[in-house]
């Protein structure tokens, strides 16, 4: 419904271009049926074709081509060297000949029994035009399914022939890798197979067990001489190099009787006696020297790795102490340790040899498998080869075999068309005036479009609730039958409700009420503004105020819009000729620019001073600041009309001086874009905002139950006005926040 009426509007709107579209359409079909004239004779040439019953074949290629040319399409039957060589023996264009050329292909099917069939049509003026066209293309037709035969054989021999090398390559390096292979790997397959790896690996664990037997009883034989010596291998042999050595037993000895002597003398001396102190530290040179020596025999002088520390002095000469017996023993000692480490190291080799057999006869069915994956390999390159070599053979067999896949099956023939005579003049105005209106409702649509504006009430809703903006009131359109507009000058229209009672008067009493539940109850200055022109800014700001003077309540509308001339005399109200020529000093002195209007109890008037030629410069003057404040100080509500929001910055000069900013729309006048752009510049500004309106909305007027019910609104105090408001409020905006 929106969207019907919306078009309802723009048809009204743009009533004149229906009317251009069906006049102009009308007389150019008028026009088109005055030209019209008995058509010529035509005539068509009419010619088939069918399948081609092929002859004994005996290559499979043979087959294949022959079937896979009944697949005919029309695009290949009418490829560009069919029509030129159809065009060269007629003499005729080949892009006229292709226009009157009519080519139709009728699939095969079994089930309704309709054979493949190719129906050829000319149309033209000459009859023996028609027949030679038709005839020529016949012919032309066959010898091209013919030549996409030939073709396509063709193409298959040269896609066999370079195939085949890369066929045979692959073959070769596959016989190849397996050749090199077999030579690398099949001693150890056929070594496995006879059993020799396993022969192999059960002499190595006989090998260990005899080792291992070997090694328990010379492990016996030393655990029972390190019992008897209670030394352990490694000190045996110490014990062993150091007694044999004759500069330790040497050392020995001079420190056993050095050690006596220091016994004797002690007895007699005390330890500071210098016989005491001399030979104290002959007896540690002594033990140095023993200590050192003991150093370079164990340490096998830089010749071998010492074996384990020598210890302190008297370890070494209890090691260094060993009879001959016990030095034989210790010998024994040391030569079983070192077969024990040579059977250690023989069982390990032994264990390493054993690992290295098993692995490798692990990998004796990977390397089976791999050899028979080489096998495989070659097995079917050579399969691909053959079968390749038989595709070449079977292909240039099919050479003699391969013909043409159509027949003529009704040869080329002529008949003449019967043509009708002219359309009906009538009709084709009527079709033309069809046209018109269609395209003229296009257009409108289209302009409708184009202009972005909000045509209807329910558009300029939905787009309040995008863009989260209070609704505060939907005010009707006013009826001029019922209240003439007074006419002012600047080409202006404002139409005034001032009687009382008007059933006009309700919806600006909630008006009222909405801005003063939006606002609270501290709102009462109300700057009013629009997006753009033409809205009813100036028509909702004095029709607010004189709704608020109705209710009682001390009103004063100041125009603020100092960029045209005043409105007053639609008031009844003189305006005042030296406003303008010095208009600080006119808003300076509040008892002269306060206008009362003697029509309407409680409205008073602030007049416009314009057109000025730097208003900004007023309205941020100190003098219109001061005349704002005292009209908030002296009266109840206070409406403050503006420019545009858009086009002027007057409204935002007056933002700090005002309790917040209410926007006029109107359907039919409000553009998309303007609106979008005003709610953004409000909201990043952070301007005080009570909502929008939308002025001449189409509504229906209170009947006269509802015009009793708000009849009584103006003897009300405020809260019970706020109440009676709040109770009209469009349900559909209750809670929508302030922006």
């Amino acid at each position: 419904m929106s969207f019907l009426k919306r078009y309802l509007i723009a048809l009204n709107k743009y009533k004149w271009i229906p009317v251009v579209t069906v006049a102009a359409t009308t007389t150019a079909a008028g026009l088109l049926s005055l030209t019209q004239s008995e058509p010529p004779a035509q005539f068509r040439g009419q010619g088939a074709l069918a399948l081609n019953q092929p002859t004994a074949l005996f290559s499979e290629t043979g087959s294949q081509i022959q079937q896979a040319g009944q697949a005919i399409t029309r695009e290949l039957l009418l490829a560009d060297n069919v029509i030129e060589a159809t065009a060269r023996q007629t003499g005729l264009d080949p892009k006229v000949m292709a226009e009157k050329l009519q080519v139709s292909v009728q699939q095969p099917d079994p089930e309704l029994g309709l054979p493949f069939l190719v129906g050829i049509n000319y149309i033209s003026g000459d009859p023996k035009e028609s027949q030679a066209v038709v005839g020529a293309l016949l012919q032309g037709m066959v010898q091209q399914s013919q030549l996409i035969n030939a073709s396509r054989l063709r193409s298959r021999i040269d896609e066999i022939g370079k195939r085949l090398p890369d066929v045979t390559e692959d073959l070769r390096a596959a016989e190849k890798q397996l050749e090199v292979y077999n030579r690398r790997e099949e001693a150890d397959i056929l070594s496995a197979r006879t059993g020799g790896l396993v022969g192999a690996i059960a002499g190595a664990r006989e090998q260990q067990r005899q080792i291992r037997l070997t090694l328990e009883g010379i492990n016996a034989q030393i655990a029972s001489l390190e019992k008897r010596l209670g030394l352990s291998a490694d000190q045996a042999y110490i014990s062993s190099a150091l007694s044999a050595d004759p500069i330790i037993a040497n050392l020995r000895a001079q420190i056993y009787q050095t050690e006596s002597q220091l016994e004797i003398i002690r007895r007699d001396l005390r330890a500071e006696h210098p016989d005491v102190i001399a030979l104290q530290n002959q007896l540690d040179s002594y033990k140095k020297l023993l200590g050192d020596r003991s150093r370079e025999v164990i340490g096998g002088n830089g010749l071998a790795a010492p074996i384990t520390n020598p210890g302190n002095v008297s370890e070494l000469r209890q090691r260094s102490s060993l009879d001959p017996t016990r030095q034989q023993l210790a010998n024994t000692l040391v030569s079983l340790q070192t077969q024990r480490d040579t059977l250690q190291q023989q069982i390990q080799a032994a264990l390493k040899s054993e690992k290295e057999l098993r692995q490798e006869y692990a990998t004796i069915p990977n390397k089976q498998l791999e050899q028979q994956r080489l096998a495989q390999t070659v097995a079917l390159k050579k399969s691909l080869f053959d079968r390749i070599q038989a595709a070449l053979i079977d292909a240039q067999a099919a050479e003699a075999e391969t013909t043409t896949s159509l027949r003529i099956e009704r040869p080329a023939s002529v008949q003449p068309i019967e043509v009708s005579g002219p359309l009906s003049p009538i009709i084709l105005m009527l079709g033309g005036a069809g046209a018109g209106l269609i395209v003229g409702g296009a257009l409108v649509f289209l302009m409708s479009t184009l202009e972005g504006r909000y045509y209807t009430k329910e558009e300029l809703q939905n787009a309040l609730r995008q863009q989260t903006a209070p609704l505060l009131e939907m005010l009707p359109l006013v009826d001029d039958a019922l209240l003439p507009p007074a006419l002012i000058n600047d080409d202006r229209v404002v139409t005034l409700i001032t009687e009382e009672g008007s059933p006009y008067l309700n919806a600006y009493e909630r008006l009222r009420g909405n801005l003063k539940r939006m606002g609270g109850k501290g709102a009462k200055v109300i700057l009013v503004t629009s997006s753009g022109q033409g809205e009813g800014k100036t028509h909702c700001a004095y029709n607010l105020a004189i709704a608020s003077a109705r209710a009682g309540k001390r009103t004063v509308l100041v125009e603020a819009d100092l960029r045209k001339p005043s409105l007053i005399e639609a008031l009844g109200v003189a305006p005042d000729l030296g406003a303008n020529i010095e208009p600080l000093q006119y808003y300076g002195s509040p008892s002269d620019c306060i206008r009362l209007v003697p029509s309407l109890e409680n409205l008073y008037i602030v007049p416009s001073t314009g057109p000025q030629r730097q208003p900004a410069a007023i309205l941020e003057s100190s003098e219109m600041k001061r005349l704002l404040e005292d009209c908030r100080g002296r009266f109840d509500f206070v409406v403050v009309d503006t420019p545009s929001i858009l086009r002027y910055n007057d409204a935002v000069l007056l933002e700090s001086s005002v309790d917040g900013f209410m926007v006029v729309t109107k359907p039919g006048q409000t553009q998309e874009s303007m609106l979008n752009e005003t709610l953004e510049l409000i909201s990043e500004a952070q301007i005080p905002f009570f909502g929008v309106v939308i002025n001449g909305a189409d509504i229906p007027m209170m009947d006269n139950m509802v015009e009793d019910e708000f009849g009584s609104l103006g003897s009300l105090d405020d809260d019970e006005f706020e109440a009676a408001a709040y109770g009209s409020y469009s349900e559909d905006y209750q809670g929508l926040g302030q922006r």
